[in-house]
């Protein structure tokens, strides 16, 4: 149900910076560098003239092979996100920073000390976006490898959180004891309690397990669905495991990642929409995609023509490093049927089923529509992923953010200076304690 006017939601914002991907477009002239920090500065200051909650950064912890080499359409490279966020911090005033690590394969002890200091030098803007990873090809980096059954991702990652948690309340000079399965710590924090309390957490995934954790630990769920009623289920799914966690509603907020094509008209909007996705899926993009799925070498097709008529090779290793789709074989069968129905190409066929702006229009039906998602809890607000380093977002703040200000949906000015006021959130209480006594 559409909320009234007395009960009108905050349409909350944040910016990803494109690039731990192969949709960002490298071969538009107006691309820039991924590694340069003026293109981080421009896409955080553009976030925040556009008050945005947060500035947002993935994670690369190995560039990603195939046919076991690095792809040369793919990423080819990330600093390490606390570093420039650190960076950031000195020419942004306002705007959240967050940064992914991964709590497969870092310690409580030094990510808490890492996001304390981020918090302390911006002044309360520091997030914390906890991935998980049972990839024993990004394990190869880190003297555990892969050690982690896939089945624990998650329980330690709870407790990793629950750790960090408790060294940010013990603050400087205090003593931590935390025993349990994954963490046997004893000793003392080197910083005061920061700003926030704790930094705010995001924690991405759609999967059951990844449900349950953020209803249980985030403060921000980054997800993803393609219409207003998956939207509708997913929120109504994960607000409603809150309270079994003794958390309300407004405790964690759903931030989907989308991405926004504008136009003048909703035609011009939809040839743009359509370009992009044509450079998105370039010709070698389009048979990388299909080796994925099939599991073996496939230069010799033509991108232009039909799908390979064998079937794929399940767990073949051709990639590495890359998150799997599901089934191959039914995914075939799947894109079979797709392109036998619609007489599509390959490369037709992975830009139908593989790429896809959520919302295209102009700006006025972009921001009517963003809204809509708002105010019908579909979500509490938007991670917009552009696919240009670093411009993609100027036209949506130029052209899109006045609209949803002129319909009471954005903020017209920072109120608070942290984080956490900006998404509404509660500062963490300090939990009770007797001075000199361990947590």
């Amino acid at each position: 149900m559409t909320s009234t006017a007395d009960q009108r939601k905050t349409v909350h914002l944040a910016a990803h910076f494109p690039g731990v991907n192969n949709t960002t477009v490298w071969t538009d002239p107006r691309s820039r560098s991924q590694i340069d920090f003026a293109s981080f500065e421009h896409l955080a200051r553009t976030a925040e003239r556009g008050l945005f909650d947060f500035f947002f950064l993935a994670e690369g912890l190995r560039l990603r092979e195939h046919k076991g080499r690095v792809h040369d359409l793919d990423v080819v490279g990330r600093p390490e996100s606390i570093t420039v966020l650190n960076a950031l911090a000195a020419v942004t005033e306002r705007l959240g920073l967050a940064a992914t690590v991964n709590a497969t394969f870092n310690e409580p002890y030094e990510t808490a000390r890492r996001f304390a200091t981020l918090d302390h030098l911006s002044g309360g803007r520091a997030a914390w976006n906890v991935v998980t990873s049972s990839d024993a090809f990004t394990g190869e980096n880190f003297r555990r490898g892969g050690y982690l059954d896939r089945a624990d991702r998650y329980t330690r990652a709870a407790e990793f959180v629950e750790t960090a948690r408790e060294l940010w309340d013990a603050g400087l000079g205090r003593a931590v004891r935390h025993q349990g399965r994954h963490f046997d710590i004893e000793g003392e924090f080197t910083l005061p309690r920061s700003p926030q309390g704790h930094p705010v957490v995001i924690q991405a995934g759609d999967s059951p397990e990844g449900r349950e954790f953020a209803a249980s630990t985030a403060d921000v769920i980054f997800t993803r669905h393609g219409t207003l009623e998956a939207g509708r289920a997913f929120y109504a799914d994960v607000k409603g495991r809150l309270a079994a966690y003794g958390r309300t509603a407004g405790d964690l907020k759903i931030m989907p990642g989308v991405t926004v094509v504008l136009g003048d008209t909703a035609a011009e909007a939809q040839e743009r929409a359509a370009g992009i996705r044509r450079q998105q899926v370039s010709p070698q993009n389009a048979l990388l995609t299909l080796e994925q799925i099939w599991g073996v070498d496939l230069s010799s097709y033509d991108p232009d023509g039909p799908l390979p008529d064998i079937d794929p090779v399940v767990d073949s290793g051709l990639s590495q490093g890359r998150t799997k789709r599901g089934d191959p074989r039914a995914i075939a069968e799947q894109w079979r049927a797709l392109s036998r129905a619609k007489g599509l190409s390959i490369r037709q066929t992975v830009i139908e089923t593989t790429t896809r702006q959520s919302f295209i229009g102009t700006p006025e039906a972009v921001a009517a529509e963003l809204d809509e998602f708002v105010q019908s809890d579909a979500a509490d607000g938007f991670i917009l992923v552009p696919h240009l380093t670093p411009g993609g977002l100027d036209e949506f703040v130029d052209q899109v953010v006045p609209l949803l200000q002129e319909r009471g949906a954005c903020r017209t000015e920072y109120t608070g200076t942290t984080l956490r006021s900006h998404l509404g959130l509660k500062e963490p209480v300090r939990p009770a304690r007797e001075e000199g006594l361990t947590v």
